[in-house]
């Protein structure tokens, strides 16, 4: 079959809900028999996401091949289940940078290099990547909004793609914002117009629009946006707002999203089979109420997607369980040895997460402390890992000027210092420990229970580790080593055996987790959290 390409842009207002479109349609797609992949191409300059403050462009999600990227291809694995790669995540940055090394090279040879056609060459490219793989369908989501003027060489070069391919071959979706004026009790649909004109004025009549409202499109408001918008009456797609993020697949399946993708595309196989998500939403919308709360105590509170794959990995875990669970995001910058028991104490279950420098570090301290004595069920990933071994070294070990080397260089103590692979660089971006690697679990140990495998393979994004000169005295006091690189040289988990649930690991288990497939991980800091509820 040849490649089928989607493009998916957004209008009037960022945040509609593009990536969560774009990842529902990849799923229904894959429900109907189809290889699917999907791509974000940000206009942003940088060339990847990973050197920005998470208040800027919330988490950075990271591929089993080591690219860093945007978070919405989270929500891309998390909805198709199927593993990404760097060629998944595009910025202008990664294209420009790209295009002025060859220029440096004199792989243009003499030539003056213009937008058009090297930088939109260089784009499509990308697009075209897939084209001698088993892919069957590319979705690729244009980040930002039609008229930023950072992305007119991507809609210029989705504009070309249109062009070279033949039409059934090529879809593109424009979604748009339908705002509920309450004062008048009504949707209104001009800026869904402007929108769409302006996304003409580039060169691209939208196949398909998915217009987000807070309230039911009037059948009479689909026909005058298809008469307006040059588009079909049953290409007007409604995107309503929804309690379950999981059931948007399902919502635009009945919409008449993936018909309207399969019409235009002549696709043979159109026949649904969302049977197995159905059962899953079924079963979200059915869980028992337990009050059952778990903290994220992080230094990224102020906005939930510096989180999102953490939050929706513990809802996940709260789904293989048959439980809600209320999450709090508490910020740890506001912890102390006075307050930690007064801030902490109704919670069930703690995350300590993963983050870079030293704000918030002391109260991530002092709630490790908190868990460890109290027996609350504790989860630390990466950073949260290397607070555990400070905390215990400090409390437990009662060592003198303890810290990790990436906050006090000259400490008496690092029991968390730079890697050796790490000393030599320079640069920030792309440099880190990135990406998946092997880990061997302790026979006997309570990690090689939870995963019920003696090695794993989990996400890295981190540059300073476990000090291998302090494991004996670590061990002794108990905070056992358990999972380590396939060589034993690097400490990948720890845990405390007298203890319901404390583990710690230096990856980032948050990035495999799926709806219908919990990751182990915190599938059992909910399970245990529970049990602690129920006692």
């Amino acid at each position: 079959m040849k490649t089928k390409y989607v493009f998916v842009t957004g209008g009037v207002v960022s945040g509609l809900g593009k990536g969560i479109t774009a990842a529902s349609l990849g799923r229904l797609l894959k429900n109907r028999g189809y290889k699917v992949v999907n791509q974000k191409f940000d206009p942003y300059i940088n060339v990847d996401p990973g050197t920005m403050n998470p208040y800027e462009h919330g988490e950075v999600f990271v591929t089993d091949d080591g690219a860093e990227t945007d978070l919405d291809l989270g929500h891309y694995e998390r909805f198709t289940d199927e593993s990404l790669t760097a060629n998944s995540s595009i910025t202008s940055g990664k294209i420009f940078s790209e295009v002025i090394e060859k220029e440096r090279r004199g792989d243009y040879l003499g030539k003056t290099v213009q937008i058009i056609p090297h930088v939109t060459d260089a784009i499509k490219e990308k697009v075209y990547k897939f084209e001698e793989t088993d892919v069957d369908v590319v979705i690729t989501e244009i980040g930002g909004t039609v008229g930023d003027i950072e992305g007119q060489a991507m809609i210029e070069a989705i504009r070309q793609v249109g062009i070279e391919q033949e039409p059934e071959d090529v879809v593109f979706i424009h979604v748009t914002l339908l705002p509920y004026i309450s004062g008048s009790n009504e949707l209104k649909s001009k800026p869904t117009q402007h929108s769409v004109k302006q996304l003409q004025e580039c060169g691209i009549n939208p196949d398909i629009l998915v217009c987000r409202a807070d309230a039911p499109i009037p059948e009479s408001m689909k026909e005058k946006i298809a008469l307006f918008c040059n588009v079909r009456k049953e290409n007007v797609i409604e995107n309503r707002t929804i309690k379950v993020l999981y059931e948007a697949p399902i919502m635009l399946e009945e919409e008449g999203l993936a018909r309207a993708v399969c019409k235009q595309l002549k696709l043979e196989k159109q026949e649904p089979h969302n049977e197995a998500w159905e059962e899953m939403i079924n079963r979200i919308k059915n869980l028992k109420e337990n009050d059952l709360h778990i903290a994220l105590v992080g230094k990224y509170t102020k906005l939930d997607d510096s989180y999102i794959s953490v939050i929706e990995s513990i809802k996940h875990g709260g789904y293989g369980n048959d439980t809600t669970v209320h999450i709090d995001l508490v910020d740890s910058e506001k912890i102390n040895e006075k307050n930690v028991k007064e801030k902490l104490a109704k919670y069930d279950g703690i995350i300590v997460p993963g983050g870079f420098g030293s704000r918030g570090i002391d109260g991530m301290i002092e709630t490790i402390r908190y868990v460890r004595e109290n027996k609350v069920p504790f989860l630390g990933i990466c950073l949260g890992m290397q607070m555990a071994v400070i905390e215990f070294a400090k409390h437990v070990l009662k060592l003198k000027d303890v810290n990790s080397e990436e906050f006090d260089a000259n400490c008496e103590n690092p029991v968390i210092h730079i890697m050796e692979t790490q000393k030599a660089i320079k640069k920030k971006g792309g440099t880190m420990r990135l990406g998946a690697y092997p880990c061997k679990l302790k026979e006997g140990s309570y990690a090689r229970e939870i995963y019920g495998a003696a090695e794993i393979s989990e996400r890295h994004r981190h540059r300073f580790e476990y000090n291998n000169q302090y494991r004996e005295q670590m061990e002794k006091e108990g905070l056992e080593i358990v999972g380590t690189s396939p060589d034993g040289e690097l400490v990948e988990m720890v845990e405390i055996k007298d203890h319901p649930f404390f583990v710690g690991g230096q990856f980032h288990p948050e990035f495999k987790s799926r709806p219908d497939r919990p990751q182990p991980l915190f599938a059992e800091l909910v399970k245990k959290a529970l049990e602690r509820k129920k006692s």
